[in-house]
């Protein structure tokens, strides 16, 4: 990144940013307001500091560092939200934690790494409300699920379900959580349809054999409406999708692996889409069973199928026009 004099590492917590500066070496905790981040920028220009020059980094808190991401962004300001998993690894061997020394770790971290780190972007309004909506979605499910399971091994010693009124509560719990996992469905279907953007992408991606709602949803979420990553390669890495190479001298020569770091959530979806592809796809279908027959283990088969369906969405996507199978055209 250019013209950085500069750098902030920003500690963000629920009620307060511990911001530190590293030239200056000088410490200040605000409110995580909007209040507080004017009080950010009015200190570090009473430190006789140009704004625009100072690159800003914090940690991806979730919900707690959108409001500074959106701050920074609206006044075009230089900054990064960094992988916690990488700012941990970089710094070594710490004993103490302390929000003051996390800040002062953040601030070093983006000074060392000024020229290649890339500005981060925060994603639209619409993007948010969805993933708050499906976010929603997810707890509905999992309730329903565990209630569904509590009413299954309660059914072992009840004499009669009709009148039982543990599993009549159950019953009409469990119907209340699946009518508003319904209604949360079509207040997302509305935002999507609301977005024309969004709609063009959600259905092109739909076309695609194996992708159904809850997956193109989730793939626009985590995208950010395609525009987070420049390739499908980038986003099967991101997802978990891509071996690599596990080697070391002479004594270690493994096979590739996958690696442990992933979004276990977007490679499950994307383990279900392949089986229900496999199903529904006939080259797909094909495929799978000559590779199998080969004596390609059937997961290696199936994360290979993974790959070809994050593909072919990036693919309708980027090209603008749904997916055709290709043997609608063979005679």
């Amino acid at each position: 990144m250019k013209n950085v004099n500069e750098s902030a590492g920003i500690d963000v917590s629920k009620l307060t940013i511990d911001v530190h500066l590293f030239k200056k070496n000088k410490h200040h905790q605000f409110v995580n307001k909007s209040n507080g981040f004017k009080e950010m920028i009015q200190w570090i220009k009473k430190e006789g500091l140009v704004v625009e020059e100072v690159l800003f980094c914090f940690e991806h808190t979730g919900w707690y560092c959108l409001e500074l991401s959106f701050f920074l962004h609206e006044i075009a300001l230089k900054y990064t939200c960094v992988n916690p998993i990488e700012i941990k690894r970089s710094i070594g061997l710490k004993r103490a934690k302390t929000d003051k020394d996390d800040a002062g770790y953040l601030a070093h971290y983006a000074w060392l790494r000024r020229e290649e780190i890339k500005q981060s972007v925060p994603p639209s309004q619409n993007i948010i409300e969805l993933q708050r909506m499906m976010s929603l979605r997810e707890q509905l499910v999992k309730q329903s699920v565990a209630l569904k399971n509590l009413r299954t091994g309660m059914l072992q010693i009840v004499i009669s379900r009709e009148i039982d009124p543990s599993i009549l509560i159950l019953d009409q719990t469990i119907k209340e959580l699946e009518q508003q996992t319904k209604n949360i469905e079509k207040e997302m279907e509305l935002l999507i349809k609301s977005d024309t953007n969004l709609k063009e992408n959600y259905l092109l991606s739909k076309t695609v054999k194996g992708v159904g709602k809850i997956l193109a949803v989730q793939m626009l979420i985590h995208i950010h409406n395609y525009t987070r990553f420049l390739s499908w390669r980038q986003f099967s890495s991101y997802c978990g999708l891509v071996p690599y190479p596990y080697q070391s001298g002479t004594s270690i020569r493994g096979r590739n692996k996958i690696h442990s770091i992933s979004d276990r959530k977007m490679k499950s979806l994307l383990s279900m889409s392949a089986i229900s592809a496999i199903r529904s796809d006939k080259e797909l279908k094909m495929y799978y069973e000559q590779r199998v027959k080969e004596g390609k283990p059937k997961m290696v088969v199936i994360n290979i199928i993974r790959n070809k369906i994050v593909a072919r969405v990036f693919s309708t996507v980027k090209r603008g026009t749904p997916y055709v199978e290709l043997n609608k055209f063979t005679a």
